[in-house]
This record gives structure tokens, sequence and C-alpha cells, in this order.
């Protein structure tokens, strides 16, 4: 994998390892990375993949607390960590769980580096904490970190560098595969998604997968919201899960996941 400039000193580094995005936002004096990998290998790898983008000092911003994203910040250490102010209390709650089941996972697949690396790190505790908004100046340039709602997580934080037209969205946008709902709000992500798209951004990079342009944004909105109808109709008994599942615009597992919260 390599770096894609998106804008100018804004990259992204899109891994093979579940399809995980990260970015790097450039400025003259400071840069912010975008989450950190899943593992302190990863996080390792990845700070070192900055540096040869720049040698200035960092600050991180972790866009919500699965262990993907933010497993491997101490790599970056010491170093400003932002995130949302609730983002610190999902970690407590369920590092331990996400570890347990996603070293059991890698080991399954025989993926002994992985599991034993994940079996070893620990997410770094945010120190920077955002309710709805901060700006970052990083010299010459400055990056908005919004809180726009609930939606993939209660938490979910985006970075927006207004110079360049970009929006890092976490795992509220996902270009690979499905939106994951085991920790979502169904009924508040369309209306979430329709905040990020009023910031108006020439490209989207999403938490898995490629960039994306305002169009795929608005029909993953569509879609979201077709399924937050359909959980509505199966709680208010107007449709059966059989039926929610045939009518979704989601695999059955994704469906099944919605319905669950």
């Amino acid at each position: 994998m390599s770096w894609r400039e998106v804008g100018d000193g804004v990259f992204v580094r899109r891994y093979g390892e579940l399809d995980l995005s990260v970015g790097l936002v450039v400025g003259a004096e400071s840069a912010l990375v975008i989450d950190t990998r899943g593992d302190r290998a990863q996080g390792a790898e990845l700070a070192a993949a900055v540096r040869r983008v720049t040698p200035l000092p960092w600050q991180v911003v972790i866009t919500h607390g699965h262990f993907d994203h933010c497993f491997g910040t101490a790599a970056f250490l010491p170093a400003p960590v932002w995130a949302h102010e609730r983002c610190p209390s999902h970690l407590a709650r369920t590092a331990a769980d996400q570890r347990e089941q996603w070293v059991r996972h890698y080991r399954e697949q025989g993926d002994a580096a992985t599991a034993e690396a994940l079996a070893a790190s620990s997410p770094t505790v945010p120190d920077h904490l955002v309710s709805d908004a901060a700006d970052l100046d990083l010299g010459g340039r400055t990056a908005q970190l919004r809180h726009l709602g609930p939606g993939h997580t209660d938490h979910d934080v985006v970075v927006v560098v207004p110079d360049s037209g970009a929006v890092f969205a976490g795992d509220l946008v996902e270009q690979g595969a499905p939106p994951d709902f085991e920790d979502a709000h169904p009924q508040h992500w369309p209306s979430t998604l329709d905040a990020l798209l009023a910031l108006n951004p020439a490209i989207v990079v999403p938490g898995h997968g490629d960039p994306v342009e305002p169009a795929f944004v608005r029909t993953q909105r569509t879609d979201i919201a077709q399924l937050a109808g359909i959980c509505r109709d199966v709680t208010a008994g107007r449709l059966t899960t059989a039926e929610a599942l045939a009518r979704s615009p989601y695999p059955p597992e994704t469906t099944r996941a919605a319905l669950r919260r």
C-alpha cells in the first residue's frame, strides 16, 4: 500500500487488513494523523509511513473507539490524542471484549502474528476531548473536528479539511462493505449523514474502502434510512423479521445487527 494524495498535503492510506483507510493532514508546523490501525505493530508501521512523508510533530485523532481504528495509538506517543468525549468510556467498557473477540478471529484465520500483536495491545485513552467541535491549527491550515450526531457509534468524529474539500468520515461512511451496525444508532444515522453532506465536501474518505464523491454518501444515506424505517416497522409489529430481511437493502447479517439496535 502507499499514500494517496487527495488534496494538497492531505493523504489517505488504504490497507488490505479489514480494508481500513487512515489519513494524514500536513500543515506548515504540524501534522494530524487520522486513526492509528488495530494493534501496536500496525501502529508502528503506520508511524514509520507517516515519517516518510513528514518529519513534523504530529497529533492524533480517533474517529471512534473500535479497535481497528485506535489500538495502534501507542506508537505515536507522546502526542495529543483527540476523540469525542464519549470515546474513553466506550473504550473502558468494550476494549477487553473487542480484543478477545478479534484475537480469537485472527487465530481461527491462522494469522498468529496479528493475534499475538493484538493480544499485547491496549488502546491509549484520548486526552483531548471534543464535545461538538474543535479546530486544530496545523500551521497555515486548520483541521476541523466535528461530532455531527450519532451514527456508526454515539461518538463518531469527522475531520474536515476546508482548504482541500476533504472530509474524513470514519465509519459513518463505508465504501468496501455494508455499514456496520453493531454499536450503531440507525434512527439517527441518516440525519448525521445529512449534516456531513451539508459540509459540501468535494471528497469523502470512508473508514473502510476508497475515497468517494458526495453522490455515494447520498446513496448510502438513502439505504440506511430505508433500513431504519424497516427497523421501526419491526418494532411496531408491522413487519416480521423474515419480511424485514427480504426488504432490506443490506445482507441478512447487516440487517439483523441493525434490528438488534
